[in-house]
């Protein structure tokens, strides 16, 4: 079994996780992680989980019980390897632990191994949990001699101990972000892990391993959504409504073939996403659809009703021009609008209440509820709901 440290909103990372391995082998551990029962997971895939490890060890208490266990299991791990071992160890859900107590336990250890005859590099904590970055720099989890502990506390007072299978690659997720080529702030900049679970949670188990299976994308922009699916090894199909959005996309899809040596199969055209015929077989869509013009503050209620009025009618169109032409079970992820008010109360686009009508079936997760699969910062009016739909 695996603890999987989930994203900034841990809700979108369990939905994620859901989509591609089922609701069974998906469950809460604590408000920020999940236990994935799986023998393949592959991290750098999946956008809204930063860490992840096998579970070696679980337990009921506090720190103090945690730290006795690591520093007694470890010590008779390790005393008899004859190579060096860099640790780093990150706690999560221990309120009231400091970094230097976490620290003393690596020290503590560390002290046993060094009578022992073996040598182990301790990676200092600064907060309890090391950062991302610094446990990706530091390749903790690639290697059997660079290792992470994970332990993880919840409110049962339950607490697992896992070790490392590495951490989220931030440095390519930034260079894909920010090297491509051609990027255009007015169109939005999709996050690339965004991206990534537009596209898991529209593949999801729908995925049949087999290749030449196409994923759509009928609102493409500069292409991020098309590079994530690339990277993923689909097949991959842009539409735009804009000429030059096709032209960003071939760029950027060329710079990601030529800088990660990948051989991409993809088809790029301009089109009206209301009106335009597209080529089959699409297997499935993954989409940032049109998000209407962004707020520093949140609008009148009259410019509310106008801004969401021309959206849902865009992509109302959209879906009814795209119901036409996929067959059934067809499944979709779209980003669509939602405006955030001064009370974080959400307006939601019409069309939501009317999927049924429209021909498609929202796809229910046992472990998250619709409101949350909301993607927003801080400040930030235009949200991202992310519907997750099944052609019926």
């Amino acid at each position: 079994m695996n603890i999987v440290l989930l994203g900034r909103q841990p809700q979108l990372g369990m939905a994620e996780l859901e989509s591609i391995y089922g609701t069974d082998q998906v469950s809460w551990f604590s408000k920020e992680s999940a236990i994935v029962k799986t023998s393949t997971l592959l991290l750098n895939q999946l956008g809204g989980s930063f860490k992840a490890g096998k579970i070696v060890s679980e337990l009921i208490g506090d720190w103090s019980t945690a730290s006795k266990k690591i520093i007694t299991k470890y010590t008779n791990e390790w005393k008899l390897l004859d190579h060096k071992i860099t640790l780093g160890i990150s706690i999560y859900g221990f309120a009231n632990v400091t970094a230097r107590e976490v620290q003393k336990a690596g020290l503590i250890l560390k002290a046993n191994l060094k009578k022992a005859g073996c040598s182990l590099r301790l990676i200092p904590n600064i907060e309890t949990a090391l950062n991302t970055a610094t446990s990706h720099h530091n390749k903790l989890g690639l290697s059997d001699n660079k290792v992470e502990l994970l332990i993880v506390r919840n409110t049962d007072n339950k607490i697992v101990i896992a070790e490392s299978s590495g951490a989220q690659n931030i440095t390519a997720l930034a260079k894909r972000d920010q090297n491509r080529p051609k990027r255009d702030a007015r169109v939005g900049m999709l996050p690339p892990k965004l991206a990534q679970i537009i596209i898991n949670l529209a593949v999801g188990k729908y995925y049949n391993n087999e290749t030449g299976f196409v994923v759509l994308d009928p609102f493409c922009g500069t292409g991020v959504i098309l590079q994530e699916a690339a990277l993923m090894s689909y097949d991959t199909y842009g539409t735009d409504l804009s000429e030059k959005m096709i032209e960003y996309s071939k760029t950027n899809l060329e710079w990601l073939a030529r800088t990660h040596h990948l051989t991409i199969n993809s088809k790029l055209h301009q089109g009206d996403a209301t009106k335009i015929v597209w080529q089959t077989p699409i297997n499935a869509i993954a989409s940032e659809t049109y998000l209407g013009q962004p707020f520093s503050a949140s609008p009148s209620p009259t410019k509310l009703a106008e801004v969401s009025r021309n959206c849902n009618y865009i992509i109302t169109e959209f879906l009814k021009n795209i119901g036409s032409q996929i067959k059934s079970g067809v499944p979709l992820c779209l980003a669509v609008p939602a405006w955030r008010n001064q009370n974080e109360k959400f307006t939601h686009i019409p069309l939501i209440n009317q999927l049924d009508k429209l021909g498609y079936v929202r796809h229910k997760f046992k472990n998250v509820i619709d409101n949350d699969l909301l993607y927003y910062r801080e400040n930030q009016v235009v949200a991202r709901e992310l519907l997750v739909l099944v052609k019926s």
